[in-house]
Formats: structure tokens, C-alpha cells, sequence
């Protein structure tokens, strides 16, 4: 296996799945803007809670965790398709393609956990906000991020550890990154079991964490109807609409994506890429201006940044 594995580290794949787009330029090009907006906006969640110690709070660090998790899925995948579509690189060998297939993966479990774990924040602080603080403690919030890691590596060791034993037969490599579908494509197995394989640990997580997020949210249902006040509901569900929107645009797009591959619908190339690109760099994009805009300490910290920043400007051309 040493050598086999040893012999593949030289080995170069061709991407060729943007071959048939007929403006690759204008592709890469809104890519790039979107992946660029991803970063930033989510480096500055971060920054911003990282700096406010009046931030370091259970639901602000699993918040800063989400914009780590979206760099991460869009880091895995866009600036090879930046860098095919745009530059004309289409090259990527074997180590670095096995890289880019785990952090993939790793982006797109690490997104289910950690919405899923932000779920359970909601429940608590709805349940019992008197405690909240005491049951949900910093320590206890960033051991069980820390433990989510170690989870979703661990569980993500399946994808290179049925790849790296099979031997490889093509070098054109049909998708547009190194994903695991993409990968097993070009071994000389029958990809078809492995596909089965993954679809089955996929569905497993998916509907593993989106039962509880479900279950999660029919527990506060129900603690919400019970309550007699309207200012409280209303409260809860300012506490809930930004997971709530979170969750639908992390699930929604996914959930159509596998359905309408099930149903056998009959897609081109290029909208299941279309299809594929949206579902990665749609919820990255989305997630960071829904913390910034509904989460009034986030949105007021920002508001006094550029209060200070104009004000600067003022002074300066004075």
C-alpha cells in the first residue's frame, strides 16, 4: 500500500468539469466576488467577537465557529475552481486532490454539527434562561466545539481511508474539484458501491442532526405556546429567526440537490455544478450577514465601527 500510495503522489489530475461552460471567465470572475465576500464578512465576525469581550458568550462563540466552518467549505473547493475557470489551471495531483476531498467533507459535516449545536443553545437559553449561563459555561462551550472537531475528523477518516487503497485508472478528472465522487470516478473499481456507501453515512448525518435540530425546535414550540405573554413570544422568537434562516439555507438547498438526484431527474453538467457551487457558497455567504443584521450586539458593534471610522474621515479632510 506504501508503494502504491508512493507511485500516486506523481501523478497529476486533469479538472475538466468547467470544459463545457461557454463564459468560464464571467464564472470565475462571480465565484471570485463571492468567495471574497465570504472570507471577509466571515473574518470579521470573528474579529469582531474575538476583540468585544463583552461577546465571549456561549451563543457568540458558536457563532464565530459557523463563519470557521463556512471559510472552511469555501475554502475547500473555490480557488481551484477560481483557478481553472479564471487562470487556466486545471492540473491538481493526487496528495493535494486527497487533501482538498477531506476538507470538503470535513466543511460539510462540521456545518450539520455546528448548526446543530447552536440548536441546542436556542433550547437552553429558551428552557432555562435562568441557568443558562451556569449550564452552558465558555469552558463547556469551547470543549464541545473542540469535541465537534474531533467528531467530524473522525468520522470523515472514512473518505480517504476507502480511496487511498484503490488503484487508479484515469487522469481526467470529470468535476469541477476533488470530491469524493470525483475521486472514486477515477480508480478502476465499481464506483457504484462506494457511491451507495457514502450516500447511506451522508443521509445517516443528515438526518441524524436534522432530527434533533427538529426535535429541538418542537420542544421551544411548545414552551412558546404555553406562554401567555406576547413580549415573550416575540422575544423567543427574535432569540430564533437567525438559526431559524441558518438552517433553511444550509438544509433547503441540500436537501433539493439529493432529492432531485434520487428522483433521477435528468440534470446537464453544467447545472449540477451550478447546483453544487450554490449549495456550497450559498449558506457561506448568507450566514455571516444574518449575524451581522439580526443580532442587535453584533449589529451595534459594527454600527459604533463605522460610526468611528467616518468620524475619522471627517476629522481628516478638516
Amino acid at each position: 500500500m506504501v508503494q502504491n500510495i508512493s507511485r500516486k503522489m506523481n501523478i497529476e489530475f486533469v479538472i475538466t468539469g468547467f470544459d463545457t461552460l461557454e463564459k468560464p471567465v464571467a464564472a470565475g470572475v462571480i465565484i471570485l466576488i463571492i468567495y471574497i465576500v465570504v472570507m471577509v464578512a466571515n473574518l470579521a465576525n470573528i474579529c469582531i467577537i474575538v476583540l468585544d469581550k463583552r461577546l465571549h458568550q456561549p451563543m457568540y462563540l458558536f457563532i464565530c465557529n459557523l463563519a470557521v466552518v463556512d471559510m472552511l467549505y469555501s475554502t475547500s473547493s473555490c480557488p481551484t475552481m477560481i483557478g481553472v475557470l479564471l487562470v487556466g489551471y486545471k492540473t491538481i495531483s493526487y496528495v493535494p486532490c486527497i487533501v482538498q476531498m477531506f476538507a470538503f467533507g470535513l466543511g460539510f459535516v462540521m456545518e450539520m454539527f455546528t448548526i446543530s449545536v447552536m440548536a441546542f443553545d436556542r433550547l437552553i437559553a429558551i428552557l432555562n434562561p435562568l441557568r443558562y449561563h451556569s449550564i452552558l459555561t465558555n469552558f463547556r462551550t469551547v470543549l464541545l466545539t473542540i469535541l465537534l472537531w474531533i467528531m467530524g475528523s473522525a468520522s470523515m477518516a472514512i473518505v480517504p481511508g476507502t480511496v487511498l487503497p484503490l488503484p487508479l485508472c484515469y487522469s481526467s478528472l470529470k468535476y469541477v474539484f476533488c470530491d469524493y465522487a470525483a475521486v472514486v470516478r477515477l480508480t478502476c473499481v465499481d464506483p457504484n458501491p462506494y457511491f451507495d456507501m457514502i450516500s447511506l453515512f451522508s443521509f445517516i448525518l443528515m438526518f441524524g442532526t436534522f432530527s434533533f435540530i427538529c426535535m429541538s425546535y418542537l420542544r421551544i414550540v411548545i414552551i412558546v405556546v404555553r406562554m401567555t405573554s406576547k413580549g415573550n413570544r416575540k422575544k423567543v422568537f427574535n432569540t430564533c429567526i437567525s438559526h431559524l434562516i441558518v438552517i433553511v439555507c444550509y438544509y433547503g438547498p441540500t436537501f433539493v440537490l439529493t432529492g432531485l438526484t434520487r428522483i433521477g431527474l435528468v440534470l446537464t453538467l453544467e447545472e449540477r455544478h451550478g447546483m453544487r457551487v450554490g449549495t456550497i457558497l450559498g449558506p457561506s455567504l448568507v450566514n455571516p450577514f444574518i449575524y451581522c443584521f439580526s443580532t442587535k450586539e453584533i449589529r451595534n458593534k459594527i454600527l459604533r465601527i463605522l460610526s468611528k471610522v467616518e468620524i475619522k474621515t471627517e476629522e481628516t479632510r478638516q
